[in-house]
């Protein structure tokens, strides 16, 4: 299935300049979003990972079911003040501007195994403050997986030798 097909382009979203990928047609078709979940929860199997960590809020679109699919903890990163309990946040650039992400301080046990997941890898930054989030409480990355990546903003070389599997490249 060709997975692009199901993706639309816009252009110069959130701002002049920025080609968003919106996976929103993807998500809506059933067989579409069967598919992508299905090929990426087949690529990540061959890691060993106790939980899937998640950025809000497309992250938990592709996090979710594949954190169902294959019976691994689900733990949600969200942005300040969405959390109830304590956090541990980590400052990052995006494609476009910055953010701040927050993670429950409690929410890995020291030497806890993660993916980290999101709907599209782009400069990498995100993930980036990802793994910092993961590694300021204990737990270990051993893999990440995207629906998207965005290879023309060279992601990779922020995330070094992190394994990174997305079954869409642009």
């Amino acid at each position: 299935m060709d997975l692009k097909s199901y993706i639309r382009n816009i252009p110069d979203f959130p701002q002049k300049g920025v080609m968003f990928r919106d996976i929103t047609p993807l998500i809506k078709d059933p067989e579409a979003f069967k598919f992508a979940i299905n090929t990426i929860a087949e690529e990540v199997k061959k890691y060993d990972f106790d939980l899937i960590v998640c950025p809000e809020a497309r992250g938990f679109i592709i996090g979710a079911p594949l954190s169902y699919i294959l019976n691994k903890g689900f733990v949600p990163v969200r942005k300040p003040g969405k959390l109830p309990y304590k956090t541990v946040s980590d400052y990052y650039e995006l494609e476009y501007g910055k953010a701040e992400l927050h993670i429950h301080e409690d929410a890995i046990k020291p030497g806890q195994k993660v993916l980290i997941v999101d709907d599209v890898l782009a400069t990498g930054g995100t993930a980036l403050a990802l793994k910092r989030l993961v590694e300021k409480i204990g737990g270990e990355v051993v893999a990440s997986a995207f629906l998207i990546e965005l290879t023309y903003l060279n992601p990779r070389n922020l995330l070094n030798d992190l394994p990174i599997i997305a079954p869409v490249k642009y």
